[in-house]
């Protein structure tokens, strides 16, 4: 695998953007920093601001990580998708971008205005991967990987078809119920939502196997 850095540079400076943020407000942080909020907004823990380097630094790590997970990927799908796993990995890294920022952002004004920011930020990124799950191929790293659908191609196909459009339908769901419900309300119904499009297609996923044809099962 060759490293370009004309076409990774977009994905390194999304890396390191909450770095650079993190930077710019450290002098004005102060030693104790709010690190978790209750769903009133009110602070549960105060840690140290140093605490905050793991924010700053774990994109970078993130960005290394899917950079070369090709390398160790057993039989090579990963390279096989061509752009397509590039544009995933760009999505993921606006969404880490984004989501980190964010939580930096809070931290400095110490103050978490509105939740469910946080739950249109990750309804955000399931309707941006969800359109991509299908041009995923098997592997060991990305996408649903459980036992039926690496053991099946087909079953993979079919799992991450449906889960694209659950994925997307969830996500527009968790948007709009941000802009009508409360903090609370809207909570629960994430929660819902994720465990509807988690669960739904590793189910699918067992079924379609256990309804294969002997014969097929290797």
């Amino acid at each position: 695998m060759k490293f370009n850095l004309k076409k990774e540079l977009p994905l390194l400076l999304l890396s390191v953007l909450p770095a650079f943020f993190l930077a710019y407000v450290w002098n004005s942080l102060p030693v104790k920093v709010p690190l978790q909020w209750g769903l009133n907004g009110e602070v549960n823990r105060y840690g140290n601001k140093m605490e905050l380097l793991i924010v700053g630094l774990l994109p970078v790590f993130l960005y290394a990580l899917f950079l070369f997970i090709p390398l160790i990927d057993p039989k090579r799908r990963l390279n096989t998708m061509g752009n397509k796993y590039y544009t995933i990995r760009l999505l993921i890294a606006v969404f880490i971008a984004v989501l980190f920022m964010y939580v930096i952002y809070s931290v400095k004004e110490q103050s978490l205005s509105n939740p469910n920011y946080l739950f249109m930020i990750i309804g955000g990124f399931f309707v941006l991967l969800g359109n991509y799950f299908k041009t995923i191929k098997p592997n060991y790293f990305v996408g649903i990987r459980t036992p039926w659908t690496l053991e099946n191609e087909d079953i993979w196909k079919k799992t991450h078809k449906l889960a694209g459009k659950l994925w997307v339908a969830g996500g527009l769901l968790i948007i709009i119920f941000c802009f009508i419900f409360n903090e609370q309300t809207a909570l629960t119904l994430f929660l819902i939502i994720t465990g509807i499009i988690t669960l739904i297609p590793i189910a699918h996923s067992y079924i379609q196997f256990k309804n294969l044809p002997k014969e097929s099962i290797s």
